[in-house]
């Protein structure tokens, strides 16, 4: 089985590109109920992860900060606590399920760093669940 098989497209899949402002980033996360969100560039490659944490940890460090103030503030201001590792559309299983020990999903990129998609651990959950446990 290739990593491949489990990828989500981008296309199905919310992120956000490096040039938003904070506000942008509050209302995606909001907006797709998510707890972290993959960060793109212009040109498309996989820059990082933003997490609900680095939203909160940065409010509480910038006084003075609201949501009338945080459409001023680009998302390149926010410090990054942890970074989410990416895999590569050709990596080794054992490389995709290393990650996914410790990450709710896994980026996933193709030689030149271009974003591709997303691998979620609960599809790897499902399928070694529906085929492995039969």
């Amino acid at each position: 089985m290739q990593v491949s098989s489990f990828l989500l497209p981008k296309e199905q899949v919310a992120y956000l590109i490096s040039s938003c402002t904070l506000l942008e980033a509050v209302h995606e996360l909001e907006r797709h109920q998510y707890t972290a969100i993959p960060i793109l560039d212009e040109a498309g490659t996989y820059i990082g992860t933003l997490s609900e944490g680095d939203l909160l940890w940065h409010m509480k460090h910038t006084p003075g900060l609201s949501f009338d103030t945080m459409n001023g503030v680009p998302l390149a201001a926010v410090k990054k606590r942890f970074q989410l590792e990416s895999v590569r559309i050709d990596a080794n299983m054992e490389d995709m399920l290393s990650l996914a020990a410790d990450q709710n999903f896994i980026p996933v990129v193709d030689a030149a760093g271009l974003f591709l998609g997303i691998i979620r651990r609960k599809d790897i959950i499902a399928y070694y669940n529906s085929n492995i446990m039969d």
